[in-house]
């Protein structure tokens, strides 16, 4: 049963990804939506109806739990390990070079979308846990939405609301920031070739095919390299840092992966040990790993969304509508300062404004959209700052 729910979801997905309206399309965030209907279709099946039985799915149950464990956290470590290495022999010059704009776009987005969500809580009928979750939906963040869990658990309440609002609000968290990536360089006509030569890429070819003649190399597809480059990441994401008022934070298995590999991929090898990976192999895993980590996250979402909310509507169209909102400000307003008052060239903008809303669906999106991994570079350089300020946030907002 996961195995067909897997191929059906990737067969549909990628075929609805490919339908183009105007120039537009969802591309691989297909699969996600996909992915949401067939988990909320799989709770309706009955468990009398020996054929389909075995598809029937349930909130934290079966297979449920293989897709999101398993199946979502596979295909993350494959397409952050594979950005990674593709983005390693440049970020550290292009961080030297933008960080302190990095920290500014990161703290902006962050921000705003957090005061955003204050107001929601005002003036809304639902408390801030409700709104932590809102708000950790639209940034589609885990560490957020688990930390407001555990602040919920501190407190002794229940985290059933955060629950809600972080799945009402994760749908349009994916794809308002895919669509976003992919209509704004057409709304502004942008000549996306000279757009590209704007990030300068840098890559000493020589340098390294001479590192690669006198390094050991353990299989021609560079498996065992991003193998110790992910379990490296798992570790340093693993490592729970004390804050402050019992706030911990730590990077989590998007972040350590991310920037153990950007390492790994920036001096390319341990002692004699190659850590180099073919771009073939790069590419193909990112785009699997993308997939996978879609899938998980959507038919859990699908599941999730169906046991959460239950019949309350008042419910289902204030987090909507607070999460479009919360997806959409910080990403236009973040844009506009990148542009005029940080002089950010688009693409870069961009990337950075993925890295901020810490949405992993748009850097896949922007990378295929710009027609090249450089992006890469500000979305990494960015995602770290975004991810300990809404850990502090989700948190706050609740205590």
């Amino acid at each position: 049963a996961l195995l067909t729910g897997i191929f059906i979801v990737t067969a549909v997905g990628y075929l609805l990804g490919r339908v183009t309206i105007k120039g537009v399309n969802l591309g691989t965030a297909g699969v996600f939506l996909v992915a949401i209907l067939f988990g909320y279709l799989c709770t309706l099946i009955p468990n009398d109806i020996p054929v389909l039985s075995a598809l029937r799915l349930e909130a934290g149950k079966g297979n449920t739990t293989y897709y999101k464990s398993v199946i979502q956290n596979v295909g993350l470590v494959f397409f952050v390990g594979s950005v990674g290495f593709i983005a390693g022999p440049k970020f550290f010059r292009d961080l030297k070079k933008n960080f302190k704009t990095y920290i500014v776009m990161g703290v902006s987005v962050i921000l705003i979308g957090t005061a955003v969500a204050v107001i929601f809580t005002l003036i809304s009928p639902y408390g801030s846990d409700f709104w932590a979750g809102i708000l950790s939906g639209s940034l589609t963040t885990t560490p957020g939405y688990s930390a407001a869990q555990e602040a919920m658990k501190e407190l002794g309440l229940s985290d059933k609301q955060v629950t809600i609002g972080h799945a009402i609000a994760y749908p349009f968290g994916v794809v308002g920031v895919v669509l976003f990536v992919q209509l704004l360089p057409k709304m502004l006509k942008a000549d996306m070739a000279y757009e590209r030569g704007l990030l300068k890429p840098e890559i000493l070819e020589e340098r390294v095919q001479k590192v690669e003649k006198k390094l050991l190399k353990c299989d021609d597809f560079g498996f065992t390299a991003l193998a110790i480059a992910i379990v490296s990441g798992l570790i340093l994401g693993g490592i729970k840092i004390p804050l402050f008022n019992g706030i911990k934070f730590s990077l989590g298995t998007t972040g350590g992966v991310l920037i153990m590999c950007l390492v790994f991929g920036h001096f390319g090898k341990i002692g004699n040990l190659s850590m180099q990976i073919p771009e073939a192999t790069l590419k193909t895993l990112k785009e699997l790993g993308l997939m996978l980590f879609l899938i998980g996250a959507g038919v859990d979402g699908g599941v999730s969304l169906v046991s959460a909310i239950g019949g309350d509507a008042g419910i289902v169209v204030w987090g909507f509508v607070g999460g479009v909102v919360i997806t959409l400000v910080p990403m236009v307003t973040g844009f506009f300062l990148g542009k005029h008052l940080l002089k950010l060239p688009l693409l870069s903008n961009l990337g950075s404004i993925t890295g901020g809303m810490t949405s992993t669906p748009a850097l896949g999106t922007l990378i295929s959209t710009a027609d090249t991994d450089d992006v890469a570079g500000a979305y990494a350089s960015t995602y770290p700052i975004a991810l300990v300020l809404i850990v502090i946030a989700c948190n706050l907002m609740i205590n």
